[in-house]
């Protein structure tokens, strides 16, 4: 059977790597005991993936397959965590680099698409060590050669699916003999947390192509360690990662000047941006390295005894992902954080940690309002978690869900009875919202044009109209239930007062007993955004 990639297809799969790498990583979390004993693996491949699926997303619906791929492996690059994240990063990458973009994919051609990215991830790494990643990437390189080389010249039976799934089983095994080929491993007890993650990806992989579920793993998981007492004591004390735009001829000499420094050297990229992480103990070495090299920027360094150590903190913080200066002004002064975003400019995976670590606070609750950041800011807050943090993230996907949330937060509750509240007000703020079509397309009510009012209710366009009044009178409608009490309205950017007064007028006539509240927003793209409680 023919396999061939499209569009649809490709960005269904970013997705569901993304997922695959968010349901499973606490478990990986839990089997990170090399190189460092951190407890981040998962978290960093997640975010990476992530980072990835983002970039993807941010695209319009009629970008070529071509250009989807270039945004999703910039994006895995740049948006790489950690050790692991990095070496995916690049497995990805040189792994669409071998496949013909567009037309049939044979078995020779994904057999070798693993081998020239295990080759690409070898040679990416300073000092490869075996029992790791690399061995798993490796094995999975092996396995597909196999399948490919029994169906020889063929063209009958010739299936690159096979060879995928043949691929994919190696790679199982082989993280499955880890703990052999490396003592800490063993001594712990687990398989290897970074090829764990790869074989994850493997596994949602084979899923999309073939609709095969991933078979269970079955690997004694550790408690994570916090404590830092495993910690190699002769080891490097820093993790220093950089983006760096150099050109390629000057990477060999990048590369000589990091490997005495440390180790865990690796440095993946190409066409002038690259990626680089190692450990050291003199970090201005590190940095100066590139700078000789290029211009590197968004340096990052973390002390590994104060990533794992427990730091005190104190109260709690709300953080709330909003959009408009209003809305962020509001809940400002509810004495939340606002994190700010747009369309053009989304919050990233690294500015929600961020404010998680900026916080502070022993406790925090956050409130993303956006159901693409609800798993982002997860993730976040698992990292969080390793610092002693408590973080609950409440699933709310509007602002309006967040609104109603914030205003019954008691900071004399205890934690868990705050998020309870705050829970359960947000999850009975029925919401919808009005905007505007920038395109022509289809809804789930029909067709709409470019510049037709849309009537969203519960996150699915329930109307098509061409006047705001009046469709969002029908949102409010389908909103309204007979035990309403309230109704908000969060006027968009040049919000029109005619629409209040229309809704004031519309409440007094049919629902006399229901209470208006209304904010001044300031969101674009949507010019009314609404909620019943």
């Amino acid at each position: 059977m023919a396999l061939a990639l499209d569009a649809t297809a490709f960005r269904a799969w970013t997705q569901l790597c993304a997922d695959a790498l968010s349901a499973t990583r606490a478990e990986i979390d839990a089997l990170n005991v090399f190189p460092v004993p951190d407890s981040d693996t998962g978290t960093n491949a997640f975010l990476t993936f992530a980072a990835g699926a983002e970039a993807v997303a941010g695209l319009p619906a009629e970008t070529e397959l071509p250009d989807l791929i270039r945004a999703y492996t910039d994006g895995l690059l740049t948006g790489a965590k950690g050790n692991s994240g990095v070496i995916l990063s690049q497995l990805v990458r040189a792994c669409f680099r071998s496949l013909p973009i567009g037309g049939r994919i044979s078995s020779a051609d994904v057999a070798l698409s693993f081998v020239h990215a295990s080759d690409a991830a070898y040679a990416a790494v300073g000092e490869p060590v075996e029992g790791t990643i690399l061995t798993v990437a490796r094995a999975a390189a092996d396995g597909a050669q196999r399948t490919a080389a029994a169906f020889g010249e063929s063209t009958t039976s010739d299936d690159g699916r096979s060879v995928f799934n043949s691929a994919a089983d190696a790679a199982r095994e082989a993280l499955e003999c880890t703990p052999q080929q490396m003592e800490r491993l063993a001594r712990a007890g687990v398989v290897d947390a970074g090829g764990r993650a790869l074989v994850v990806v493997l596994d949602a992989t084979g899923q999309a192509l073939t609709g095969r579920l991933p078979q269970p793993i079955t690997a004694r998981l550790p408690v994570p360690n916090t404590s830092g007492d495993d910690l190699d004591p002769h080891g490097p004390s820093y993790e220093v990662m950089y983006l760096l735009e150099a050109d390629d001829d000057a990477i060999t000499g990048l590369r000589a000047a990091l490997a005495p420094l440390g180790d865990s050297l690796v440095v993946v990229g190409g066409d002038r941006l690259w990626n680089v992480h190692v450990h050291v103990d003199d970090v201005g070495a590190a940095i100066e390295a590139g700078l000789t090299a290029g211009r590197p920027y968004r340096i990052a360094v973390t002390h590994f005894a104060e990533q794992i150590a427990r730091r005190p903190r104190d109260g709690r913080a709300v953080i709330v992902a909003t959009t408009g200066d209003g809305l962020s002004g509001l809940c400002r002064e509810s004495g939340a954080v606002a994190l700010e975003f747009t369309r053009d400019e989304p919050l990233s995976s690294a500015q929600m940690a961020a404010a998680l670590s900026d916080a502070s606070a022993d406790e925090v609750i956050v409130l993303p309002n956006n159901p693409r950041y609800v798993k982002l800011f997860e993730a976040a807050a698992q990292a969080a978690r390793h610092d002693g943090i408590r973080v609950a993230v409440i699933p709310t996907h509007a602002q309006v869900q967040g609104l109603a949330a914030l205003a019954v937060h008691d900071p004399g509750l205890g934690f868990d009875e705050a998020v309870v509240a705050m829970s359960s007000a947000a999850a009975h703020a029925q919401h919808g919202a009005v905007t505007l079509a920038t395109e022509p397309g289809m809804t789930m009510v029909g067709p709409c044009e470019a510049g037709d009012v849309l009537g969203v209710v519960s996150g699915d366009f329930a109307v098509v109209g061409r006047d705001i009044a009046q469709v969002a009178g029908d949102v409010l409608e389908a909103l309204l239930s007979p035990s309403a009490e309230m109704v908000t309205i969060v006027l968009g950017e040049g919000g029109d007062a005619a629409v209040e007064q229309q809704i004031q007028a519309y409440l007094r006539a049919h629902r006399p007993d229901v209470d208006l509240v209304v904010y001044d927003g300031g969101q674009e793209n949507y010019p009314l955004f609404l909620a019943v409680e």
